[in-house]
Protein backbone atom coordinates (compact mmCIF):
# COMPACT_ATOMS: atom_id res chain seq x y z
CA UNK A 1 0.00 0.00 0.00
CA UNK A 2 1.42 3.34 -1.06
CA UNK A 3 2.35 5.72 1.74
CA UNK A 4 0.25 8.85 1.89
CA UNK A 5 2.13 12.08 1.22
CA UNK A 6 3.03 13.82 4.45
CA UNK A 7 1.48 17.27 4.87
CA UNK A 8 3.48 19.63 7.11
CA UNK A 9 1.80 20.55 10.37
CA UNK A 10 2.02 24.00 11.90
CA UNK A 11 4.73 22.67 14.19
CA UNK A 12 6.72 21.55 11.16
CA UNK A 13 6.25 24.91 9.47
CA UNK A 14 7.46 26.74 12.57
CA UNK A 15 10.48 24.45 12.85
CA UNK A 16 11.33 25.22 9.23
CA UNK A 17 10.98 28.98 9.77
CA UNK A 18 13.19 28.73 12.85
CA UNK A 19 15.85 26.69 11.06
CA UNK A 20 15.81 28.76 7.88
CA UNK A 21 16.12 32.05 9.75
CA UNK A 22 18.85 30.59 11.94
CA UNK A 23 20.91 29.71 8.86
CA UNK A 24 20.30 33.17 7.39
CA UNK A 25 21.53 34.93 10.54
CA UNK A 26 24.50 32.62 11.11
CA UNK A 27 25.97 33.74 7.80
CA UNK A 28 24.76 37.34 7.94
CA UNK A 29 25.76 38.28 11.48
CA UNK A 30 28.80 36.00 11.25
CA UNK A 31 30.28 37.85 8.30
CA UNK A 32 29.79 41.25 9.98
CA UNK A 33 31.51 39.92 13.11
CA UNK A 34 34.41 38.73 10.98
CA UNK A 35 34.77 42.07 9.18
CA UNK A 36 34.35 44.23 12.30
CA UNK A 37 36.32 42.03 14.65
CA UNK A 38 39.08 40.55 12.52
CA UNK A 39 39.12 42.96 9.55
CA UNK A 40 38.73 40.03 7.18
CA UNK A 41 36.50 41.15 4.32
CA UNK A 42 34.70 44.36 3.45
CA UNK A 43 31.29 45.72 2.44
CA UNK A 44 31.13 43.46 -0.62
CA UNK A 45 31.82 40.30 1.37
CA UNK A 46 29.09 41.38 3.80
CA UNK A 47 26.60 41.87 0.98
CA UNK A 48 27.44 38.52 -0.61
CA UNK A 49 27.34 36.57 2.65
CA UNK A 50 23.94 38.03 3.56
CA UNK A 51 22.64 37.11 0.11
CA UNK A 52 24.02 33.59 0.34
CA UNK A 53 22.56 33.28 3.83
CA UNK A 54 19.14 34.16 2.45
CA UNK A 55 19.54 31.68 -0.41
CA UNK A 56 20.54 28.83 1.89
CA UNK A 57 17.88 29.70 4.47
CA UNK A 58 15.19 29.65 1.79
CA UNK A 59 16.37 26.28 0.52
CA UNK A 60 16.18 24.95 4.09
CA UNK A 61 12.57 25.96 4.68
CA UNK A 62 10.87 26.45 1.31
CA UNK A 63 9.27 23.02 0.91
CA UNK A 64 7.77 22.99 4.39
CA UNK A 65 6.84 26.57 5.31
CA UNK A 66 7.29 28.62 2.16
CA UNK A 67 10.45 30.13 3.68
CA UNK A 68 9.21 33.55 4.72
CA UNK A 69 12.14 34.02 7.17
CA UNK A 70 11.00 37.61 7.60
CA UNK A 71 7.97 39.09 9.40
CA UNK A 72 7.66 41.70 6.64
CA UNK A 73 7.08 38.87 4.16
CA UNK A 74 4.61 37.10 6.46
CA UNK A 75 2.57 40.24 7.16
CA UNK A 76 2.55 41.37 3.52
CA UNK A 77 1.30 37.96 2.34
CA UNK A 78 -1.41 37.96 5.03
CA UNK A 79 -2.57 41.48 4.15
CA UNK A 80 -3.16 40.42 0.54
CA UNK A 81 -4.78 37.11 1.55
CA UNK A 82 -1.92 34.92 0.36
CA UNK A 83 -1.31 33.62 3.88
CA UNK A 84 -3.52 32.80 6.87
CA UNK A 85 -3.63 35.49 9.55
CA UNK A 86 -3.87 32.83 12.27
CA UNK A 87 -0.33 31.70 11.40
CA UNK A 88 1.28 35.14 11.32
CA UNK A 89 2.12 35.47 15.04
CA UNK A 90 3.55 31.91 15.31
CA UNK A 91 5.62 32.42 12.15
CA UNK A 92 7.00 35.75 13.41
CA UNK A 93 7.83 34.19 16.78
CA UNK A 94 9.69 31.31 15.09
CA UNK A 95 11.61 33.67 12.81
CA UNK A 96 12.62 35.90 15.71
CA UNK A 97 13.64 32.91 17.81
CA UNK A 98 15.80 31.57 14.98
CA UNK A 99 17.51 34.94 14.58
CA UNK A 100 18.03 35.22 18.35
CA UNK A 101 19.62 31.78 18.71
CA UNK A 102 21.83 32.29 15.66
CA UNK A 103 23.06 35.61 17.05
CA UNK A 104 23.87 33.97 20.39
CA UNK A 105 25.95 31.37 18.56
CA UNK A 106 27.85 34.07 16.65
CA UNK A 107 28.29 36.11 19.85
CA UNK A 108 29.76 33.08 21.61
CA UNK A 109 31.98 32.09 18.72
CA UNK A 110 33.41 35.60 18.30
CA UNK A 111 33.54 36.43 22.02
CA UNK A 112 37.34 36.62 22.25
CA UNK A 113 37.71 38.68 19.08
CA UNK A 114 34.95 41.14 19.98
CA UNK A 115 36.35 41.54 23.50
CA UNK A 116 39.77 42.34 22.00
CA UNK A 117 38.60 45.03 19.58
CA UNK A 118 35.86 46.46 21.81
CA UNK A 119 36.31 45.50 25.48
CA UNK A 120 33.38 47.65 26.60
CA UNK A 121 30.99 46.21 24.00
CA UNK A 122 30.07 49.66 22.76
CA UNK A 123 28.62 51.24 19.67
CA UNK A 124 31.91 50.34 17.94
CA UNK A 125 30.81 46.72 17.44
CA UNK A 126 27.09 46.99 18.16
CA UNK A 127 26.54 47.01 14.40
CA UNK A 128 27.70 43.41 14.25
CA UNK A 129 24.31 42.38 15.59
CA UNK A 130 21.87 45.17 14.78
CA UNK A 131 21.57 48.08 12.41
CA UNK A 132 22.15 51.77 13.01
CA UNK A 133 21.25 54.90 11.05
CA UNK A 134 24.06 55.65 8.64
CA UNK A 135 25.77 52.47 9.90
CA UNK A 136 26.69 54.43 13.00
CA UNK A 137 28.96 56.83 11.12
CA UNK A 138 27.16 58.73 8.36
CA UNK A 139 24.91 61.77 9.01
CA UNK A 140 21.58 59.94 8.82
CA UNK A 141 18.92 60.34 11.51
CA UNK A 142 15.95 58.30 12.65
CA UNK A 143 13.56 59.38 9.92
CA UNK A 144 16.13 59.08 7.16
CA UNK A 145 16.73 55.50 8.27
CA UNK A 146 12.98 54.90 8.50
CA UNK A 147 12.54 56.10 4.91
CA UNK A 148 15.38 53.87 3.76
CA UNK A 149 13.88 50.79 5.40
CA UNK A 150 10.48 51.40 3.83
CA UNK A 151 12.06 51.73 0.38
CA UNK A 152 14.42 48.77 0.75
CA UNK A 153 11.75 46.40 2.03
CA UNK A 154 9.31 47.52 -0.66
CA UNK A 155 11.89 46.61 -3.28
CA UNK A 156 12.44 43.24 -1.60
CA UNK A 157 8.75 42.29 -1.48
CA UNK A 158 8.06 43.55 -4.99
CA UNK A 159 10.82 41.34 -6.39
CA UNK A 160 9.96 38.34 -4.21
CA UNK A 161 6.47 38.46 -5.72
CA UNK A 162 7.97 38.78 -9.21
CA UNK A 163 10.17 35.73 -8.62
CA UNK A 164 7.55 33.50 -6.98
CA UNK A 165 4.28 34.26 -8.81
CA UNK A 166 3.53 31.16 -10.88
CA UNK A 167 1.47 33.28 -13.30
CA UNK A 168 4.54 35.31 -14.15
CA UNK A 169 7.75 33.80 -15.59
CA UNK A 170 9.47 32.70 -12.35
CA UNK A 171 12.92 31.09 -12.34
CA UNK A 172 12.77 27.41 -13.19
CA UNK A 173 14.73 24.41 -11.83
CA UNK A 174 14.25 25.59 -8.23
CA UNK A 175 16.37 28.70 -8.81
CA UNK A 176 14.00 31.14 -7.09
CA UNK A 177 15.89 30.99 -3.74
CA UNK A 178 19.14 31.80 -5.52
CA UNK A 179 17.55 34.76 -7.29
CA UNK A 180 16.02 36.05 -4.04
CA UNK A 181 19.49 35.88 -2.52
CA UNK A 182 20.79 38.00 -5.40
CA UNK A 183 18.04 40.52 -4.70
CA UNK A 184 19.36 40.87 -1.14
CA UNK A 185 22.92 41.26 -2.45
CA UNK A 186 21.74 44.00 -4.81
CA UNK A 187 19.83 45.81 -2.05
CA UNK A 188 22.90 45.64 0.17
CA UNK A 189 25.12 47.07 -2.54
CA UNK A 190 22.69 49.81 -3.57
CA UNK A 191 20.84 50.64 -0.32
CA UNK A 192 23.28 49.62 2.41
CA UNK A 193 24.57 52.94 3.71
CA UNK A 194 21.55 54.76 5.17
CA UNK A 195 20.37 52.10 7.64
CA UNK A 196 22.31 48.87 7.13
CA UNK A 197 19.54 47.23 5.03
CA UNK A 198 17.91 45.21 7.81
CA UNK A 199 14.72 44.91 5.69
CA UNK A 200 13.63 42.23 8.15
CA UNK A 201 12.32 42.86 11.69
CA UNK A 202 13.38 39.42 12.95
CA UNK A 203 16.88 39.84 11.52
CA UNK A 204 17.33 43.03 13.56
CA UNK A 205 15.35 42.45 16.75
CA UNK A 206 16.53 38.89 17.47
CA UNK A 207 20.26 39.72 17.29
CA UNK A 208 19.70 43.07 19.03
CA UNK A 209 18.12 41.25 21.98
CA UNK A 210 20.93 38.69 21.98
CA UNK A 211 23.56 41.42 22.08
CA UNK A 212 21.75 43.27 24.88
CA UNK A 213 21.62 40.13 27.00
CA UNK A 214 25.35 39.47 26.46
CA UNK A 215 26.84 42.83 27.37
CA UNK A 216 25.76 45.44 24.85
CA UNK A 217 23.88 47.73 27.21
CA UNK A 218 23.26 50.36 24.55
CA UNK A 219 21.75 47.94 22.05
CA UNK A 220 18.36 49.65 21.94
CA UNK A 221 19.78 53.07 21.07
CA UNK A 222 21.63 54.57 18.13
CA UNK A 223 24.83 56.60 18.05
CA UNK A 224 22.86 59.73 19.01
CA UNK A 225 21.47 58.12 22.14
CA UNK A 226 17.94 57.90 20.71
CA UNK A 227 15.77 54.81 20.99
CA UNK A 228 16.15 53.23 17.58
CA UNK A 229 15.20 49.55 17.84
CA UNK A 230 11.66 50.21 16.61
CA UNK A 231 12.75 51.63 13.23
CA UNK A 232 13.91 48.32 11.66
CA UNK A 233 10.72 46.72 12.96
CA UNK A 234 7.99 49.17 11.92
CA UNK A 235 9.50 50.52 8.69
CA UNK A 236 10.03 47.09 7.04
CA UNK A 237 6.46 46.05 7.90
CA UNK A 238 5.18 49.16 6.11
CA UNK A 239 7.58 48.73 3.21
CA UNK A 240 6.68 45.07 2.76
CA UNK A 241 2.97 45.80 2.40
CA UNK A 242 3.78 48.70 0.07
CA UNK A 243 6.00 46.56 -2.16
CA UNK A 244 3.55 43.66 -2.35
CA UNK A 245 0.74 46.12 -3.06
CA UNK A 246 2.67 47.78 -5.86
CA UNK A 247 3.27 44.37 -7.41
CA UNK A 248 -0.47 43.67 -7.33
CA UNK A 249 -1.28 47.02 -8.92
CA UNK A 250 1.47 47.22 -11.52
CA UNK A 251 1.99 43.57 -12.50
CA UNK A 252 -0.19 41.01 -10.76
CA UNK A 253 -3.57 42.24 -11.94
CA UNK A 254 -2.48 42.13 -15.57
CA UNK A 255 -1.14 38.57 -15.54
CA UNK A 256 -3.20 35.74 -17.04
CA UNK A 257 -4.38 32.88 -14.88
CA UNK A 258 -2.04 29.92 -14.47
CA UNK A 259 -3.91 27.81 -17.05
CA UNK A 260 -3.40 30.39 -19.81
CA UNK A 261 -0.15 29.81 -21.68
CA UNK A 262 2.30 32.68 -21.82
CA UNK A 263 2.31 34.63 -25.03
CA UNK A 264 5.22 33.90 -27.33
CA UNK A 265 6.21 36.58 -29.82
CA UNK A 266 5.12 35.60 -33.30
CA UNK A 267 7.88 34.52 -35.64
CA UNK A 268 8.29 37.24 -38.26
CA UNK A 269 7.39 36.30 -41.79
CA UNK A 270 10.27 36.37 -44.28
CA UNK A 271 10.16 39.35 -46.61
CA UNK A 272 10.65 37.18 -49.68
CA UNK A 273 10.86 33.56 -50.72
CA UNK A 274 14.19 32.14 -51.81
CA UNK A 275 14.32 31.66 -55.54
Amino acid sequence: MAERPRIPTLAGELAAEFAGTLILILFGVGVVAQVAGAELGDHDSIAWAWGLGVTLGVYVAARISGAHLNPAVTIALAVFKDFAWRKTAPYIAAQTAGAFVAALIVRWNYSEILAKVDPGHTIKTQGVFSTLPGNGALPVGTWGAFRDQVIGTAILLFLIKVLTDARNSPPLANLAPFMIGLVVVAIGMAFGSAAGYAINPARDFGPRLASFLTGYGGAWRDQYGDLYFWVPIIAPLIGGVLGAGLYKVLIGRFLPSEDVPAQVPAKPEPEYEAA
